[in-house]
């Protein structure tokens, strides 16, 4: 399964890579000769996309390694690390884009070329296709980072119709609209910033360790409460290493159980608990008295 969501996610990343180099150089030759600068600034976006992906691809590499001393929990990490650097990333093109466009708005330029805008559309239909390709990857293999590679995609794609829109415009409109075109550059970036901040997020609350969605706990919780001996769990944490989770589960036996049994049932609940939910690489059983001293403490003393 790993080898196979390996293997998805580094041909998924090389496709877009590929994509995004050609299209970069055509848009970048086609906004200097064609005096667009929403095209050359749609190109710096793609540049970008080039730099995200070769980011992913690496992030998703690392973070398929197995644990070492360094590392006894994997490297999982690297691939959050990974999508986080591409949000920064897009952020970061989205400013360029705005500064370059406002200088280009104060500064008398030509008008652009009439074949920029076929140039431009055709880039949107391309880009467009690839983010829906990648992103539908990115969420079957749950891969933050190659779902962050997707909406650089969707990124390229609305800044390509921004300029479309801002050079047609522009040219209906003739010498008094010749800026529409880097206003539109300047309505990309403010979008790709947003897209950028919203992928940054959730990568930052995987960093700090925040808790994933409740099905992932409750199922455990319920397949070590199934175990014969089990009395109750008085505590389950886990927390996001990757592809897959780290847990520690906090279980309740009968008090007077002697330690080897106790030991051995907790060996039983930990191999249940991986052997039906494999993304669980790791997990830590803590063995508590039913009704465990928190439990008494809060008053809840019945089984949940």
């Amino acid at each position: 399964m790993k080898q196979s969501r390996l293997q998805r996610s580094v041909s998924t990343t090389l496709l877009g890579l590929v994509i995004n180099q050609i299209l970069a150089c055509v848009k970048l030759a086609a906004g200097v000769l064609g005096h667009s600068y929403a095209l050359i600034a749609d190109a710096i976006e793609s540049f970008a996309d080039i730099a995200g992906s070769i980011i992913v691809w690496r992030g998703v590499a690392v973070a398929n390694r197995p644990p070492d001393t360094d590392h006894p929990y994997g490297h999982g990490r690297a691939e959050t690390l990974a999508a986080a650097a591409v949000a920064v990333m897009l952020m970061g093109a989205a400013l360029l884009i705005a500064v370059e466009s406002v200088k280009e708005i104060r500064i008398p330029h030509h008008m652009p070329v009439p074949y920029t805008l076929f140039v431009l559309l055709s880039v949107v239909l391309i880009k467009e296709g690839l983010f829906r390709f990648v992103g539908r990857v990115g969420g079957e293999i749950e891969s933050a980072a190659v779902t962050a590679d997707a909406w650089h995609h969707r990124s390229d794609a609305i800044t390509s119709a921004a300029a479309a829109l801002g050079i047609s415009i522009a040219l209906v409109g003739g010498e008094a609209y010749k800026s529409a075109d880097d206003w539109a550059a300047i309505f990309a970036g403010g979008i790709i910033a947003w897209n950028g901040f919203r992928l940054l997020r959730p990568a930052v609350q995987e960093l700090m360790d925040a808790a994933p969605g409740s099905d992932v706990v409750n199922h455990a919780t319920a397949i070590a409460l199934g175990v014969e001996g089990v009395r109750g769990v008085e505590k389950c944490l886990a927390r996001k290493m990757g592809y897959d989770y780290v847990m520690d589960m906090h279980v309740e036996v009968d008090g007077t159980l002697q330690v080897t049994a106790a030991h051995e049932l907790a060996h039983v609940v930990k191999n249940d608990i991986q052997s039906r939910l494999p993304r669980i690489k790791e997990i830590t059983i803590h063995i508590e008295p039913f009704p465990s001293p928190a439990r008494l403490k809060r008053g809840l003393g019945a089984v949940l």
